[in-house]
């Protein structure tokens, strides 16, 4: 039989640690969205880009870099990372995202769904 403390410590285990959220634009055109995402200090090799359903998940893990031997005495940055999720219209299409990283921005070219896209109709002349 368990007791109510066992049970909240490993709920509390779950829990994901604090991070932060970075700064994001998103811009819509007729064929699709880009969102872009300020994650200053993440290396390549740190970040996470993640479909989940129509969920969207960023990650990235900031590299604070402290000599060897030496302890940080003054930290504004306490959460060394970054995490957000958007739940994605099913107008979108998941499986052609585009990913680029580059000097700590990340921009992700989502296309409409060949369904949502705008299209021409051909009228004949009889």
């Amino acid at each position: 039989m368990s007791d109510g403390k066992q049970d909240i410590a490993r709920r509390e285990d779950v829990r994901p640690a604090p991070a932060l959220l970075p700064a994001v634009d998103i811009v819509e055109d007729e064929t699709g969205i880009t969102l872009t995402a300020d994650m200053p200090g993440v290396p390549k090799e740190k970040l996470t880009v993640r479909m989940d359903g129509q969920n969207l998940s960023i990650e990235g893990e900031i590299a604070l870099e402290t000599p060897e031997g030496m302890e940080p005495s003054y930290a504004e940055i306490r959460s060394p990372a970054y995490r957000r999720s958007f739940s994605l219209s099913r107008d979108l299409d998941p499986s052609k995202i585009d990913a680029q990283f580059k000097d700590g921005v990340l921009r992700l070219r989502i296309p409409k769904a060949e369904h949502a896209q705008p299209r021409k109709i051909t009228v004949s002349v009889d």
